[in-house]
């Protein structure tokens, strides 16, 4: 065999692997045709350390050393500074001038045998050595040193190859560990507690734990802002994909054309803008679960896509034609009545029947008004959180009272925003003052017979009308104190003295028994404004 084919076959021997121990018996293999190998051996130079490390090795050297680094004399160190000519070949008879070949027979326990050593620069750095192994003490000669130095510039390439693959790797692991430990940190930071769950939850977190072990697809329904996403978080945390990720996406939130895309991903130059290809997010919940929130907005070839994802569990990409399989539990999550628009023919009822296998009804915080406390101090304490600020404040007398009686049209969410711009508010007054939420919006209640009966007039009050109706509903649920840590100056922010003339001057009596009967009070006080100034 010639020298170009030679070089030819041994260089598609040795570059054909990423994986160094493969390629080192694929080789071995290959070059004993030619030479009288035993065994053979990658190492990498670690200059930092001073070391040589053992990558791979043929199964008649010690599988110990694999992995091991072997930390050089400073004679041997020294011989590398001027002994490491590109491509230079080390035959046994000189193993007496080359210190770095003693000492790796020593740490490998072999007998006296010959080597050829093949030191390996690229671009002027040395990465390491090749070595090749013999039975006996004068097997090799000058012709085998040859054809091995012609295999240098194969070889280091596949060395770098080999070293940039295990830093990709190594990289990849650690990418893997701290999205693991991000996801726990999200999920402790969203909430690992689901608030209500003892109380108005209850019923919702059985069935939730029933079903989340199971693979089965979950459909979540109930209004906007009722919790839905935290639901599904729940679920996933509680199932067999834990550790796998939890993909979100808003279906209602994308265009048609674009929505296919960032669910099934595309291919570069599939439409105008896609410079190179993306993962959607079927891809991306491989192994782990997919909420698709606002389900109902899909739109109709959004959902055939869908569909044959469900029964088939593979897809293309928008402008390619390869399947690709993924392993994904489907949770969706919707507002709309999806049994109405199978029968309006807005959505496809085989669609419908794929991901309503087990559908979970998360009530209106109206219909579940006993968690209203434990909501108001939860997102007190994660607003002080964000805020930075240390000290929860008092609650203002009859507060509780008040958001209880309120509808909540909003659901959860209204009445964490209205936390939020309660103690927005609080940050402007002395720590010692309470907060208060009674003047934040002005279709907050006293009662629902309230709101019945004053119908619509809240829409035309005067600016006195409704200032007279705020100090009421203060009034009463400080009972009629207007003094005192609690009273109705301190909640309204104002010196009692000059709340009582105010009182005097919209014609509001005080006194604690006039705020007994109520009912009268509130005709004769509020709608009266007759006898306003």
């Amino acid at each position: 065999m010639d020298d170009m084919t030679f070089f030819h076959q041994a260089t598609m021997k040795i570059c054909g692997s990423l994986d160094d121990n493969r390629m080192i018996r694929e080789c071995s293999l290959f070059l004993k045709q030619f030479l009288p190998l035993s065994s053979m051996m990658l190492c990498t130079y670690e200059g930092d350390k001073g070391a040589i490390r053992i990558l791979s090795l043929t199964d008649n050297l010690p599988k110990e050393s694999r992995d091991q680094a072997l930390f050089l004399s400073p004679e041997s160190l020294t011989f590398l500074e001027t002994h490491t000519d590109t491509g230079r070949v080390y035959l046994h008879g000189q193993q007496e001038n080359n210190p770095i070949v003693c000492e790796l027979e020593y740490f490998l326990k072999l007998s006296r045998c010959s080597e050829i050593v093949l030191s390996l620069k690229l671009d002027g750095e040395l990465l390491g050595a090749v070595l090749l192994f013999s039975n006996s003490s004068d097997e090799f000669n000058a012709e085998h040193a040859r054809l091995a130095a012609l295999l240098h510039d194969p070889f280091a390439v596949a060395l770098a190859n080999v070293l940039k693959h295990r830093e990709l790797m190594r990289l990849k692991d650690l990418l893997a560990d701290d999205n693991q430990y991000l996801r726990r940190e999200l999920h402790h930071i969203s909430g690992d507690e689901i608030v209500g769950a003892r109380f108005g939850l209850r019923d919702v977190m059985e069935i939730v734990w029933q079903v989340a072990p199971m693979d089965a697809n979950v459909m979540l329904t109930g209004e906007t802002g009722v919790g839905k996403e935290v639901i599904a978080n729940a679920i996933h945390y509680a199932s067999a994909r834990r550790n796998g990720p939890f993909i979100k996406v808003n279906c209602g939130a994308f265009t048609e054309s674009l929505l296919d895309s960032e669910l099934f991903g595309h291919e570069k130059g599939a439409f105008t803008g896609a410079m190179q290809g993306k993962r959607g997010r079927f891809e991306r919940a491989h192994k782990g679960t997919l909420f698709l929130d606002e389900v109902g907005e899909l739109a109709p070839a959004a959902q055939v896509r869908l569909l044959r994802v469900l029964q088939d569990g593979c897809f293309e990409r928008v402008g390619g034609s390869t399947p690709i399989s993924v392993d994904v539990r489907i949770i969706t999550a919707t507002h709309r009545n999806l049994a109405q628009m199978v029968k309006d023919g807005q959505f496809r009822q085989d669609l419908w029947f794929r991901l309503n296998v087990f559908p979970i009804h998360i009530p209106a915080l109206r219909e579940r008004k006993s968690d209203i406390p434990e909501l108001v101090h939860h997102f007190i304490n994660r607003k002080l959180k964000t805020y930075n600020l240390s000290k929860h404040p008092v609650i203002a007398l009859g507060t509780m009272e008040q958001l209880t009686a309120y509808e909540w049209p909003g659901n959860v969410r209204e009445l964490e925003n209205m936390v939020e711009r309660a103690l927005i508010r609080h940050l402007s007054q002395e720590e010692w003052q309470p907060l208060q939420f009674s003047d934040l919006v002005g279709e907050l209640p006293e009662d629902n017979a309230t709101r019945q009966d004053s119908g619509n007039t809240s829409e035309h009050l005067t600016l006195d009308e409704a200032i007279k109706q705020h100090i009421f509903s203060v009034m009463k649920n400080t009972g009629g104190r207007i003094q005192g840590k609690d009273g109705a100056a301190a909640i309204l922010n104002i010196h009692p003295s000059t709340l009582r003339s105010r009182m005097d001057k919209l014609g509001i009596p005080y006194g604690r028994n006039k705020y007994q009967d109520r009912n009268n009070f509130r005709f004769n006080c509020l709608f009266e404004t007759d006898n306003v100034p």
